[in-house]
């Protein structure tokens, strides 16, 4: 059983993949290729932004927008520690202090209560200069990006939308990476939409912003690459993952909607053997993963092991305890919703081609350890 089924999708647009890369290596572009534009393009228009941008990674998808905001040594960006370590990652590597904000225990997003108590903290403490949110829209489904933008104006504070597992997903009926002053995807494989490598993509309404993230994008680059204006990054999408993802798209959809059946059935099925994830009623949720709650996880999880069904944790140890953010001085009990969190989550096998007899057979093995 796969955790994630990247072959059976393959099969269905094998003969389409094979002729976009075809098409790539007959013209030889292999960097900023024609199918560049066409993915910003089409990917731009399904998430309803004027401008899309490819880059490297979902991680340069995130630290693009920092630089184009100048985030730098004395600056906050508030965001979640139950995530990814890119998220945090990347205002430290500016230089920046990430400031953490609790998750609300339902949805695992960051509590837009606590982020409004935090900033005013951090506004009377007086040793850091807040600049922005960056929130994260964990295993697919958006944050709750009207009270987030609301504190944001009020604060004169720039909002970038962690896309990364949420491309696909709808929030009052707004497609995720349209929800904020800018918003970065990832198309790692497997996210909901994936390349066959790294790759990432950031979306604004900004044009301002947009001249400066294409510009960082190669290297700071003004009229042409030798003439550089700012310091940069090489940070451009492969031509070859964008035919990839051009041939995905188009099975996009439907893949979206065959998550939502598969996590209707476990929700049914499990609903009382464990804490299922809770979807806000005004969200449609990208499912990038399938994570629930049980206070004796490890119970269920050498259960499900036991029985040939690969597990996953995201995510065992929340950022504010990593040794990367020992100089932030944070301490165990700093955030308990995260740190409940990471002590009783984990992922079961979920994908679009996830057949009814695994599914059965995952839920089962779930009753039978609860």
């Amino acid at each position: 059983m796969q955790f994630i089924d990247l072959k059976t999708q393959q099969d269905r647009i094998r003969e389409k993949l094979e002729l976009n890369i075809k098409k790539v290596l007959d013209h030889g572009k292999y960097i900023m290729g024609p199918e560049i534009k066409e993915l910003e393009s089409t990917l731009a228009k399904y998430c309803g932004v004027k401008h899309a941008i490819g880059c490297a990674s979902g991680t340069d998808a995130l630290l693009i927008p920092l630089m184009a905001y100048e985030i730098g040594p004395g600056d906050a960006v508030f965001t979640t520690p139950f995530t990814f370590i890119a998220t945090a990652e990347v205002i430290q590597l500016l230089g920046a202090t990430p400031v953490f904000v609790d998750i609300n225990p339902e949805t695992f997003n960051i509590d837009p209560e606590k982020l409004e108590t935090v900033i005013e903290d951090t506004i009377k403490e007086g040793k850091l200069n807040p600049k922005g949110i960056l929130p994260v829209d964990l295993f697919g489904q958006p944050a709750d990006y009207n009270r987030i933008n609301e504190i944001a104006k009020k604060n004169d504070l720039f909002v970038i939308e962690d896309a990364a597992q949420s491309f696909g997903a709808s929030y009052n009926g707004k497609k995720a990476c349209s929800l904020s002053d800018v918003a970065s995807t990832s198309f790692f494989p497997a996210k909901p939409l994936g390349a066959y490598g790294d790759g990432g993509m950031i979306f604004t309404d900004d044009d301002d912003l947009y001249e400066k993230i294409l510009s960082i994008r190669v290297h700071g680059s003004g009229s042409d690459k030798y003439n550089n204006i700012r310091v940069g990054l090489n940070g451009r999408l492969d031509t070859i993952q964008a035919a990839v993802l051009l041939a995905k798209f188009e099975i996009f959809d439907e893949e979206i909607k065959l998550r939502q059946m598969v996590a209707k059935r476990y929700n049914e099925e499990l609903n009382e053997s464990v804490k299922v994830p809770v979807v806000e009623s005004h969200n449609i949720s990208a499912w990038a993963q399938y994570a629930m709650l049980h206070p004796d996880r490890d119970k269920v999880v050498e259960k499900l092991k036991a029985d040939g069904i690969p597990v996953a944790i995201y995510y065992p140890i929340p950022l504010h305890l990593q040794e990367a953010f020992k100089h932030l001085g944070l301490k165990k009990g700093d955030f308990p919703v995260s740190e409940k969190c990471s002590d009783e989550i984990f992922s079961i096998p979920f994908h679009p081609y996830l057949t009814k007899d695994d599914q059965d057979k995952i839920i089962a093995s779930i009753k039978s350890a609860t």
